[in-house]
């Protein structure tokens, strides 16, 4: 398994970048790796920065190996003990 953060930076503004692709295409950079290879990888939400947006850590896995990915993501998961869940505008609970 190989970690890293999913961006380089923690979650920008829905809109925030749309004026300047290239640091669009940048805060994809950390995801390139996984996308270009075909390797397995998974985003876990670990906490939320000072604007109340998400901070992402990714866990990359070899070939053919998504059980152990997601073991891996469950278990950060659980060490994070991350457990916010967005509030949806505009969709009545069920």
């Amino acid at each position: 398994m190989l970690v890293s953060p999913t961006s380089p930076t923690v979650a920008f503004e829905l809109g925030a970048k749309t004026a300047d692709p290239l640091a669009m295409y940048l805060s994809d950079i950390c995801t390139i790796p996984s996308n270009l290879t075909g390797h397995p990888a998974i985003s876990v939400p670990v906490g939320l920065d000072g604007a109340g947006l998400p901070i992402g850590f990714q866990v990359m896995a070899p070939a053919l190996a998504e059980e152990r990915m997601f073991a891996v993501a469950a278990e950060v998961e659980r060490l994070a003990h991350f457990t916010f869940r967005p509030q949806l505008v505009g969709v009545e609970s069920v």
